[in-house]
């Protein structure tokens, strides 16, 4: 820490105070002198705000401790030791100190404020709380630069106040090597939560949980059917713990589920296949950021290439690849190229197009 020096005025007031020939007053909360101090250099600065001496001692006078300025500085160096970085600069004749290097970084806050504020399994309240939180990891002046790009009212928010408890539920049953139940709901035209299967409890091994197109998921083995499946977590209701052990090891062994998402489309499950594209070369930065960069992108002429990825193949797929429109073609396997075609008839049916 640098210039935490006292000036010749300091001097003198710390030997009249140190002979007894001034009385310095303690106030109720001395023995928090530090906390508050901490808190204050905290709050109250940061690379753009500093603080001086005096303003110090009378933001503690706020929190009635009183001290006298050769404490104070003996204090900053402290937090100085304890991690809380405090620069002090001349300016002037007078010292300014702020807080140098914290936590996380403003950029950094902004980044987690954009991912809160984008993910619809978070609830518009849960959100507003995590906010307020990262708020109180920054300066009172940073904080309204986080407050000015909050717009969760808008946002498109599950309902379902529970996911927290779901996603922590989730994580202990698979450190303890347990099946979990639940059970599993869906809107009716009424806007109302209607249980699936009548309610029957879900009996799943679960193995991990995924993040995508802005929702939770659990990945699960399901004993019954002998299979992989996936659930929405905001969709979960009633999470316990079962006495059973987890089942499906040998289907998670070298199971990816960061592949898993992206075969499966918007999280919708189909028969996986390897299907090959042919593809415009203006897609080729569509088909990597979906499938990644480790795909061969194969030159099929001077505008075109082939790729073979795995995916489910379902509905969501096909719509997928119609929305990127003739620049995008399957040409095979023939199974997968008659199923789309046979799509295609049935938009054309339910349109009535001739």
């Amino acid at each position: 820490m640098s210039g935490l020096l006292y000036d010749r005025t300091d001097k003198i007031l710390y030997k009249c105070i140190a002979k007894g020939v001034i009385k310095m007053p303690k106030g109720a909360n001395q023995k928090l002198k530090l906390y508050y101090l901490m808190k204050i250099m905290l709050e109250k600065t940061d690379d753009d705000h500093s603080i001086t001496m005096p303003e110090i001692l009378a933001e503690l006078e706020r929190y009635e401790v009183t001290a006298e300025r050769r404490s104070i500085y003996a204090d900053l160096q402290t937090l100085d030791r304890m991690g809380v970085e405090i620069i002090g600069e001349p300016v002037g004749k007078t010292y300014h100190y702020h807080v140098g290097s914290r936590q996380f970084e403003l950029a950094e806050l902004k980044l987690l404020v954009d991912a809160i504020q984008s993910s619809k399994f978070i609830t518009a309240k849960k959100s507003n709380e995590l906010i307020r939180k990262l708020e109180g990891m920054c300066s009172e002046y940073e904080a309204k630069k986080l407050q000015r790009q909050v717009y969760v009212s808008g946002r498109i928010k599950t309902m379902n106040e529970s996911i927290y408890y779901n996603v922590d539920s989730i994580h202990n049953a698979i450190a303890e090597n347990r099946k979990i139940l639940f059970q599993y709901y869906q809107w009716n035209i009424k806007k109302e939560m209607e249980l699936r299967r009548e309610g029957t409890y879900y009996h799943i091994s679960p193995w991990g949980l995924c993040w995508d197109d802005e929702n939770y998921y659990l990945v699960g083995y399901d004993a019954e059917d002998q299979i992989i499946k996936h659930y929405r977590v905001d969709k979960m209701l009633r999470i316990k713990m079962s006495d059973e052990q987890r089942e499906g090891k040998e289907h998670f062994h070298q199971f990816d589920i960061a592949a898993y998402t992206r075969k499966n489309f918007a999280m919708y499950g189909g028969k996986e296949e390897r299907v090959k594209l042919l593809m415009d070369n203006s897609l080729a930065g569509v088909v990597i950021d979906r499938f990644g960069k480790d795909i061969s992108l194969i030159p099929a002429d001077e505008e075109r290439f082939t790729v073979s990825v795995d995916v489910a193949v379902s509905r969501q797929f096909v719509g997928w690849l119609f929305a990127l429109g003739k620049g995008a073609e399957i040409i095979g396997p023939d199974k997968v190229v008659r199923q789309v075609r046979e799509e295609i008839r049935r938009l054309a049916e339910q349109y009535e197009v001739k």
